[in-house]
């Protein structure tokens, strides 16, 4: 069970990434290879999220101990590609795709999990998101490339 603190939210001013997570997880409730919500409900000082139980870890994990063969690596990769083609026929960007948010269940197939900075486009939106989000680690160079330009010019601007 995931468990928010609803004044953390609220301090943090993310309450439209939790309930963008809570719309994703609706919407793809059904799929082998992503996280799966049962139920979802408040308190008056809590948010709860009712989850799958996935009990062998996170990539990460297992990548750092490297007990991984490439034959589990390959198998892994591709229950990931699936679960994001799914998720882009539903008009849906995860924007965080690292190790540490593919979980293994108990079968030991790859589930993704954390959709807190998920974007779901609707049918009449244009299909585009200008945010640059996710772990800094995984981003491309071009990305990381792009920000420090931008981040350079706001200096100048600012320094104008």
């Amino acid at each position: 069970m995931k468990v928010l603190k609803k004044a953390a939210i609220i301090k943090n001013t993310s309450s439209k990434y939790v309930m963008a997570e809570r719309r994703v997880l609706e919407a793809v409730r059904h799929h082998p290879f992503l996280t799966t919500l049962h139920y979802a409900f408040q308190s008056d000082s809590k948010l709860y999220l009712a989850l799958d139980y996935v009990c062998r870890g996170d990539l990460f994990t297992h990548y750092n101990s490297r007990k991984l063969a490439e034959t589990d690596i390959k198998f892994y990769i591709g229950e990931t590609i699936l679960a994001l083609e799914y998720l882009h026929k539903m008009g849906i960007i995860h924007r965080d795709v690292k190790l540490e948010n593919i979980l293994l269940d108990f079968d030991r197939h790859a589930i993704l999990s954390d959709f807190s900075l998920s974007r779901m486009f609707f049918p009449h939106e244009k299909h585009r998101a200008h945010a640059v989000c996710g772990t800094f680690t995984y981003m491309a160079p071009e990305v990381i490339a792009g920000q420090v330009i931008v981040i350079l010019q706001m200096a100048v601007v600012v320094k104008l």
